[in-house]
C-alpha cells in the first residue's frame, strides 16, 4: 500500500510540475488543443490542431490569455511553433526519449491540466511519416489521447517532457514525437519558418530486375524502381534521367520502394549530390543528382 501511494504521489507531482508549462492553444473552433512552453517565448503544439494562422491565443495555467504569433509549421512532423511575449511563464524541463523502455509508465498531459496514464507499448528506430517528416524514434503509446490532448507533453514519472503527443500522424495509433525531433524541427522553423526537405522530382514504380541486369549492376536486389514520370526542371530532369530508366541504388544503398528513396534523400542536405545507379537500355549507368528542395505545393504528393 505504501509503495502504491508513493507512486500515486509521484505521478501527481509529475503532472503538477509539467503543468506549470502547459498551455491551452486556441487556434481552431470548439475544441482547443494543448501546447508546451518549450523555450522562453516559444510554444510547441500539434500542427493538425492549428486551423488558423491569425488571431491565435494561448491560455496560461493561471487563466490569463495572451496573444501568440505563428513562427512556423511543419505538417510532416505534425509540429507548429508559436511565439508569445511572456516573461514569467515557466519553461518545461526537457528529457531524453532515448531513455524510454517498453513498459515504462508515462503520462500524456493536456491543458487544464488533465492527464492520461499508460505505458510505452513499442519503440522503434528512425521513421518517416506519410507526409515526409523525419522522426528520430518511433514511440507508440498505450494510453488515451482525449480530445484536445494533441500538442501536449508526453511526461516520464519525473515530470520531464520526453515528447509531444499527437493523434495526427496515425489514424489508429497513439504516438509521440520524441523531444530530439521537436528540438530539431523547432530550430529550423524558428530560423527559416519551414522545414527544408529534399526531393528528386521523379515518379517511381517497382519493377523486377532480370538476372542479366542484376549481374551487370552487381547488385543482389531483385527489385528496382522504373522512372514513370519526371518533374520538368526538377533535380532528376536536370541530371538527365529519362523515362524508363530503372533506379537500383542511391549512393550505394539499394532501393526497392519509393519509401527507400525517401529515406536516402531525406537524410541528405538540400544541394548535396547523390549518385544514382541506373539500368538504362540494359546497361549500367551512374548519374549524379543534386538534391532539390521540395516545393511547398508538392509536399504531400509522395513523390521522392
Amino acid at each position: 500500500m505504501n509503495a502504491l501511494l508513493a507512486l500515486s504521489d509521484d505521478l501527481a507531482g509529475a503532472v503538477e510540475r509539467v503543468g506549470r508549462a502547459v498551455v491551452t492553444v486556441n487556434a481552431r473552433p470548439r475544441i482547443p488543443s494543448t501546447g508546451v512552453h518549450w523555450r522562453p517565448g516559444v510554444i510547441v503544439t500539434a500542427d493538425h490542431t492549428v486551423q488558423t494562422e491569425e488571431e491565435i491565443t494561448v491560455t496560461r495555467p493561471d487563466g490569463r490569455t495572451v496573444a501568440a504569433t505563428l513562427a512556423g509549421r511543419d505538417a510532416g512532423s505534425d509540429l507548429t511553433i508559436l511565439r508569445i511575449d511572456d516573461q514569467d511563464l515557466p519553461v518545461a524541463e526537457i528529457g531524453d526519449a532515448g531513455s524510454l523502455k517498453v513498459g515504462h509508465i508515462v503520462l500524456a498531459v493536456g491543458h487544464g491540466p488533465r492527464a492520461s496514464l499508460g505505458i510505452v507499448s513499442a519503440l522503434g528506430g528512425r521513421w518517416r511519416t506519410g507526409r515526409g517528416g523525419d522522426i528520430d524514434q518511433l514511440i507508440r503509446l498505450d494510453l488515451t489521447l482525449y480530445p484536445g490532448f494533441s500538442g501536449g507533453p508526453l511526461v516520464d514519472v519525473a515530470g520531464r517532457v520526453v515528447g509531444i503527443d499527437t493523434s495526427g500522424l496515425s489514424r489508429q495509433l497513439e504516438l509521440a514525437v520524441p523531444a530530439s525531433t521537436v528540438a530539431r524541427v523547432a530550430d529550423e522553423l524558428l530560423d527559416k519558418g519551414r522545414v527544408s526537405r529534399g526531393f528528386l522530382g521523379v515518379g517511381l514504380q517497382p519493377v523486377r530486375l532480370p538476372e542479366t541486369a542484376r549481374r551487370a549492376l552487381n547488385v543482389p536486389a531483385e527489385i528496382g524502381l522504373i522512372v514513370v514520370s519526371i518533374q520538368p526542371d526538377g533535380p532528376a530532369a536536370r541530371a538527365g534521367l529519362f523515362l524508363g530508366d530503372v533506379l537500383v541504388a542511391l549512393d550505394g544503398v539499394p532501393v526497392a520502394a519509393p519509401d527507400d528513396v525517401q529515406a536516402v534523400v531525406g537524410a541528405r542536405r538540400v544541394g548535396s549530390t547523390l549518385t544514382a545507379s541506373l539500368l538504362r537500355a540494359g546497361a549500367p549507368v551512374d548519374v549524379g543528382i543534386s538534391v532539390g528542395e521540395r516545393p511547398a505545393r508538392s509536399r504531400r504528393d509522395g513523390r521522392p
